[in-house]
């Protein structure tokens, strides 16, 4: 028995390879490095949709179809946005994405793909006391983000920031969030359906819910003053140190490096460049004592430790990091939809019953 489905084969996929001891994503051919930071959001939706949409136009197309969704996605969910605003930001995100059409189309896909970025800087503006600001169509798919989450435009250098993160996670292999999205998929359900058990799973902080902490543990260590105690107290007391071990990897987490790459180039001297020198000197730390205190794991860096800084720079508070991330990794979704809907079957394992079993009377 497979406990928690290790090692089993449950889709053939042609979106993306994740390489656990080789430390290497592979999306529809290209390396990570490939991609982040050289194509933008728009054109890599396109890579990722390329072959599941009939009508699926060129990159430049595409991207003011991606900006018209969002002022669609807006103008559709404004109203309703005051109701869902005193949930959870995660939450309310995903009600609001609930609202959307069940469709198959391109156009529901790009309405996804666009809600939860108008979505999350509309309501954490509501939830502070101002008034959301409704997107620009014409805008870069980031900066637009930004623009709508304090209301001007952002710099260059940060736009690109936030767009290299959404290509960093727009896609990983059968993660818990994309079976769940097959899943459903696999029922012919819609693709909002599909992506709202997307979503469900994502929540969950042993999946896209622990860059937050992330900060939260940053903002400890120093406040504490010794980086070392605070860990070893830590592991002492069962808990487990965000920002480091992954399920495939045994390695570190390329996506890591990337995004380490993208807080380098924001900081300078200000206080980006100040807190990535102390994520630094807490990463190397934690690295080491966690091999201290668990030789026989191979615990690495991975992914959420450098998006708390990435997302963090970019002005979003740490209860939203999980709406970037699904931001981002919608498309991959959306993708993998299509993928189970056109070439897939309905997924249905086995289980093993070990309960008890009613008195047979002979």
């Amino acid at each position: 028995m497979a406990n928690g489905l290790d090692d089993v084969v449950a889709a053939e996929t042609v979106l993306s390879d994740v390489d656990g001891l080789g430390g290497r994503l592979t999306i529809r051919g290209y390396s990570l490095p490939e991609l982040a930071g050289r194509w933008n959001y728009p054109q890599v939706v396109r890579l990722l949709l390329d072959g599941f949409f009939y009508d699926l136009p060129g990159d430049a197309e595409l991207a003011a179809r991606l900006g018209q969704a969002r002022v669609e996605v807006f103008d559709r969910l404004l109203s309703c946005l005051p109701l869902l605003a005193p949930l959870d930001v995660y939450s309310a995100m995903r009600a609001g994405m609930a609202l959307l059409p069940d469709g198959e189309t391109l156009t529901d896909a790009l309405g996804l793909i666009a809600a939860p970025a108008v979505l999350t800087p509309a309501l954490l503006r509501l939830r502070r006391g101002e008034q959301p600001v409704a997107p620009d169509g014409r805008a870069d798919h980031a900066a637009d983000m930004l623009s709508m989450l304090d209301g001007s435009v952002p710099t260059p250098a940060l736009a690109r920031a936030l767009d290299t993160y959404l290509v960093t996670v727009c896609d990983h292999g059968l993660n818990a969030s994309t079976f769940a999205t097959r899943i459903v998929a696999s029922t012919q359900a819609g693709l909002t359906s599909s992506v709202l058990a997307g979503l469900g799973a994502l929540k969950g902080p042993l999946h896209g819910g622990a860059p937050g902490p992330v900060i939260e543990m940053l903002d400890a260590i120093q406040a504490h003053g010794d980086a070392a105690g605070w860990l070893r107290g830590e592991i002492a007391r069962g808990e487990r140190i965000m920002g480091f071990g992954h399920r495939i990897y045994r390695v570190r987490d390329p996506r890591a490096d990337v995004l380490k790459a993208v807080v380098r180039q924001l900081g300078g001297e200000g206080e980006t460049g100040r807190r990535l020198a102390f994520a630094e000197t807490v990463e190397q730390t934690a690295l080491h004592v966690l091999r201290i205190a668990k030789p026989q794991r191979s615990l690495q860096t991975n992914v959420e430790f450098y998006t708390a800084l990435v997302l963090e720079a970019a002005g979003f508070p740490s209860q939203a990091f999980s709406n970037v991330f699904a931001a981002g990794r919608v498309a991959g979704w959306v993708a993998h939809a299509r993928e189970q809907q056109t070439t897939g079957r309905l997924i249905r394992p086995l289980s093993r019953y070990v309960g008890p079993m009613p008195d047979l009377v002979a």
